[in-house]
């Protein structure tokens, strides 16, 4: 009797665990996983003890390690994101290991319930996008830290809607990725509209990119305050875009203008361009229809088209307002193996190779850069700053700052999380008003920290750190500067000192210049 009384007891207790699980918000794997799912969280709390006798280190996981995760996860829930008792890393024997030089005269941070401090910690970009164009709807970027190309339809409408959210809440720009613009992305946030090859949302009923409809989006869609031309991407670069016809629904199908039931391919090439000039020619007529600043999207592979590119700008009324430039080891696409480890260049080879082909024109200030491929770090943006970019798009860490777990199932339509999927009883795990808290979160304190470590080096925005500032340890008690390593002039990697100016007065409480245009 004692254990039917005892069996009854339990079987309440997880009838309890079940409701309370299936009903509540904040975590998307227990309402997914109802009951179960506490497993997750047991191994999770008591992992630390396990690894560090029988499995692996806080550095060892990839793509990324558990530190990084923890700090997105402590970061975006507004919890204590500190690590204690010093490095767990062999600084003098670890190869190409990042340091950041301070200044012995650092610049004070504001302290709360001071008049000059700002619990956004904006940072705004220290480039006006489309100013040395003259386009009609430039302005300055508010954020240097921005979300990164992500379609709905590879996302869930859940996850775009808390990544869209959550931008308008830190202030930052979101892209919406080649899969066109959906209701999903007007939820107060402004947006990067990418092209791709699949022309979705701008393209006539043949599949050809579309003027009309291009002019007829950015008219009835104000928040769209930029243009992005995709060539390619760091997952699968050269290869086009596949969202597997698992994932695509009756809505993805109606905003793409898709069928259903088959692959989603998009080309490997443009149908509206063929090279660099044809190139420009494109983003010269869509900025004159438009009046938005326009730019380029691309992996790093052969260097011919940059070459071309800046020599065209160089000597021609053409050239795009900004360049983004994704690493090799970007990956929130799905693709084949030997495409995403084999297939173009790192990130700080890449875009080292294409700003040095602009900087010898004189051309790299008056083009924005941006990077992107795992700069969701503070000492990576810092990293990416001084290779000359002016903002950062992070896509994956935007991914973890909203739930995902890194089960990478990004392929198969069984994301446990609700973010890369389209399974309704998934998705409906994922709070997207939640979410947008913890996204904004994220991105206020990745732009706290990035801040701070341009304070300790004397300066006020991360545009003004020098790339003398970082040093890269060689593992056999040596180090080189960036310069040193990339084959930069010591003014590379800077904006021009009229910029210079602006950011800094903008900075200190001055105009400064347009703020956001």
């Amino acid at each position: 009797m004692v254990f039917v009384w005892l069996a009854v007891a339990i079987g309440g207790c997880l009838l309890l665990v079940l409701v309370y699980d299936l009903t509540q918000r904040r975590h998307a794997i227990l309402r997914n996983f109802p009951v179960v799912g506490h497993f997750r969280y047991l191994l999770e709390a008591i992992g630390p003890e396990l690894r560090q006798y029988i499995v692996t280190g806080n550095d060892e996981e990839l793509p990324f390690n558990r530190d990084q995760r923890r700090w997105v996860y402590s970061s975006s829930k507004n919890q204590n994101n500190y690590f204690g008792f010093g490095t767990d890393s062999e600084l003098e024997q670890s190869s190409n290991y990042l340091i950041i030089k301070h200044s012995s005269f650092p610049v004070r941070s504001p302290l709360p319930g001071e008049a000059d401090y700002d619990p956004y910690y904006a940072i705004p970009v220290a480039k006006i996008l489309g100013g040395h164009r003259r386009r009609r709807r430039a302005f300055r970027p508010p954020s240097i830290v921005n979300i990164s190309a992500m379609s709905f339809g590879s996302l869930s409408g859940n996850a775009i809607h808390a990544l869209n959210a959550g931008s308008c809440l830190a202030g930052c720009l979101h892209n919406t990725g080649e899969g066109g613009v959906s209701p999903h992305h007007l939820q107060g946030g402004d947006l990067i509209w990418q092209i791709g090859t699949g022309y979705f949302g701008c393209r006539d009923e043949q599949g050809n990119f579309s003027l009309d409809h291009l002019v007829e989006t950015t008219n009835k869609h104000p928040s769209i305050r930029a243009l992005e031309i995709k060539l390619s991407q760091g997952a699968k670069p050269g290869l086009g875009g596949i969202l597997p016809a698992s994932k695509i629904t009756p809505e993805i199908s109606r905003i793409r203008g898709i069928p259903m039931g088959v692959d989603c391919i998009s080309p490997s090439s443009h149908s509206a361009f063929s090279d660099a000039d044809s190139l420009l020619d494109f983003v010269e007529n869509i900025a004159e229809a438009t009046g938005l600043p326009v730019g380029i999207k691309s992996a790093v592979g052969e260097m011919d088209l940059w070459h071309n590119l800046a020599r065209l700008s160089d000597n021609t009324e053409r050239g795009v307002d900004f360049i983004t430039i994704d690493g090799g080891e970007g990956g929130t696409g799905a693709g084949p193996l030997v495409f995403t480890d084999r297939v173009a260049l790192p990130f700080k080879i890449g875009m080292s190779r294409v700003y040095r082909v602009f900087a010898e024109r004189g051309l790299h200030e008056k083009i924005v850069f941006q990077g992107s491929a795992k700069l969701g770090f503070p000492e990576m943006t810092l990293f990416a700053f001084a290779l000359g970019c002016d903002m950062v798009g992070v896509a994956r860490e935007a991914m973890l700052s909203i739930g995902c777990i890194q089960a990478q199932q990004c392929h198969s339509g069984h994301c446990p999380t609700g973010v890369a999927t389209q399974n309704r009883w998934l998705v409906r795990g994922l709070d997207p008003l939640l979410k947008a808290d913890r996204l904004a979160n994220y991105v206020m304190t990745l732009r706290k920290e990035v801040l701070t470590l341009s304070r300790a080096c004397g300066v006020v925005h991360p545009a003004l750190i020098t790339s003398e500032y970082l040093e890269i340890l060689d593992g056999r008690f040596g180090s080189a500067t960036v310069p040193q390593l990339f084959g930069y002039e010591l003014s590379y990697g800077m904006p021009s000192p009229e910029d210079r100016a602006q950011i800094t007065e903008l900075m200190n409480g001055g105009p400064g210049g347009t703020a956001t245009g």
